[in-house]
């Protein structure tokens, strides 16, 4: 019996695995470190998510999407759980979901590591009410000549640069 779990688990997990992000669709919720975890109880599969940041108004979206992907593929009783410890950072989106974002023209976040393995941050975080200083680079061309032009970009979690190379204006995933 549980070799036949296991495999359930497996497969809403592979079909999990494809739900694109709403305002990312280059990336899956796996790739984007989203989807948190998947598994059977009592017949039912529970889904945990993490949101990218408090409040994100795509988790909504994210949830009736991994519902409807579940049921299309015959699990009819599906649970989608938001986990909200330990909070998402970008660290968590995988080498395919940062080769996506450029891909598609987006600059990918820098590393925010915290030291933690769990992704757990210790301590006060420090208030920076200066603009925020980022390592980025021109997903077209590559040139690190780029100048801020707004802290919010086509999303709340993107800010808009406009590279001095190539002149072309383009969203960077901001990391947290």
């Amino acid at each position: 019996m549980t070799a036949l779990v296991d495999s359930e688990v497996a497969r809403a997990r592979a079909v999990a695995s494809t739900v694109v992000d709403p305002e990312l669709p280059m990336l899956t919720l796996a790739d984007l470190g989203v989807l948190r975890d998947v598994g059977m109880h009592d017949g039912r599969v529970v889904v945990s998510i993490t949101p990218t940041y408090t409040g994100c108004p795509a988790m909504a979206t994210m949830r009736d999407d991994l519902v409807r992907s579940l049921q299309e593929q015959g699990f009819a009783d599906v649970e989608v759980r938001v986990a909200l410890q330990p909070a998402w950072t970008t660290d968590w989106i995988t080498p395919a979901g940062v080769a996506a974002l450029v891909d598609a023209g987006i600059s990918p976040p820098g590393r925010v590591s915290t030291g933690s393995t769990s992704g757990e941050r210790s301590g006060p975080v420090a208030l920076q009410l200066a603009p925020t200083r980022r390592a980025v680079r021109c997903p077209r061309c590559s040139s690190a000549d780029v100048t801020l032009v707004s802290e919010f970009g086509s999303t709340a979690c993107k800010a808009m640069y406009r590279c001095g190379s190539c002149l072309e204006p383009f969203d960077h995933v901001k990391e947290h």
